[in-house]
């Protein structure tokens, strides 16, 4: 399990749901959240596969950007 970490523009609940749907769809992530009250709205995901293209490709085809924090 690979645990990645996104600074994102999910700002909102509205936001969240948005994506929600296609996130928890996306193969291989087996958990997400994200932190709305972080400045940089910290997107965490926890993947089998640790695409991070698919997540930031997922994220931009809805509208929202996601730009992956290196550890």
């Amino acid at each position: 399990m690979t645990t990645l970490q996104f600074k994102s523009n999910i700002k909102c609940a509205g936001c969240i749901s948005a994506v929600q749907n296609d996130l928890n769809n996306l193969q291989g992530v087996s958990r997400w959240e994200v932190d709305i009250a972080h400045p940089d709205k910290i997107l965490t995901v926890e993947s089998e596969t640790g695409d991070e293209k698919a997540v930031v490709d997922t994220l931009q085809a809805l509208g929202y950007k996601a730009e992956l924090l290196e550890a």
